[in-house]
């Protein structure tokens, strides 16, 4: 092997070594890239999943409040008929009470008693017997006014009771509606707050990942070159190779010729041959 050659080699695996550890850095840092990206997707997906169960959270409530808001007007209706109810009850008592009796009921129930004791109990005249009746069907018709104004009053009061339980019924709805929109309010602000971070990582992400591989590939350039230049030093090594073997044939060759020619003088001379000598002659027919 040329000295020159030699050289060439050496210069070239110094500059293959070069070629070797820049690579080699242009992958360590894709792989740094490349861990980072890889480590801000599992943020991503970490924050994705929390929004997810915020978006359960509030849509669960959303649909309470749905819930309630019927729960709400159903009383709220309710109610409004209870009041027309209340207003009707109202306007049958100024009616009857226009028509009440002056006297107490007490008193009249009493007439009424004594009256009917009379005609049970006492032999009088009929003539005198209907005045007692027809007295005793005017008192009845004051104590059913009595009777009916009391009624009206039970149930205007029976009304009023029920319209507020159901005006307190809705209030409660109301309250407790309001108390969820605003936690189904918070939990979409969340969810909207982790859902921008995440848009924001994904960001993050994509350019890491766009720098890992500008580094694979400012790598893979190198290594393009890294190969091309192993290729020219194994060319350069084979053509050292060939070349010895040609002066190593040749050299060979030459000490073959140089033992035949030792080995024909010897049989002019009448000397005796070594099997090699034998042997070189027996392939060129000499002997």
């Amino acid at each position: 092997m040329s000295e020159s050659v030699a050289q060439k080699i050496e210069e070239l695996n110094r500059e293959l070594n070069k070629l070797k550890q820049q690579r080699d850095k242009l992958n360590s840092e894709a792989r740094v890239w490349a861990e980072k990206r890889n480590a801000i997707h599992e943020q991503i997906k970490t924050l994705r999943t929390e929004a997810k169960n915020l978006k359960e959270k509030r849509d669960t409530i959303n649909q309470k409040v749905k819930e309630l808001k019927g729960l709400r007007e159903q009383a709220k209706s309710e109610q409004k008929e209870k009041r027309a109810q209340i207003l009707k009850i109202k306007e049958k008592m100024r009616v009857v009470i226009e028509k009440k009796p002056s006297r107490p009921l007490v008193a009249i129930q009493k007439d009424i008693d004594s009256l009917e004791w009379k005609i049970q109990t006492t032999s009088i005249p009929v003539k005198e017997e209907k005045v007692f009746v027809d007295q005793v069907r005017i008192l009845e018709t004051q104590r059913a006014i009595h009777k009916q104004i009391q009624e009206l009053k039970d149930t205007f009061i029976e009304l009023q009771t029920e319209e507020k339980a159901l005006a307190t019924k809705a209030k409660l709805h109301h309250e407790t509606l309001a108390e969820l929109a605003e936690q189904g309010q918070n939990f979409h602000k969340q969810m909207l707050e982790l859902l921008t971070k995440a848009q924001n990582l994904k960001l993050e992400a994509d350019a890491a990942h766009q720098k890992h591989v500008e580094f694979r590939q400012k790598a893979n350039e190198v290594h393009q070159k890294f190969l091309e230049l192993l290729k020219q030093i194994n060319s350069l090594k084979l053509e050292i190779k060939e070349k010895e073997e040609e002066q190593q044939a040749k050299k060979q060759q030459e000490l073959r010729e140089e033992v035949v020619k030792k080995a024909h003088e010897k049989m002019k001379r009448g000397e005796k041959l070594t099997w090699e000598e034998f042997q070189l002659l027996a392939e060129q027919g000499a002997v």
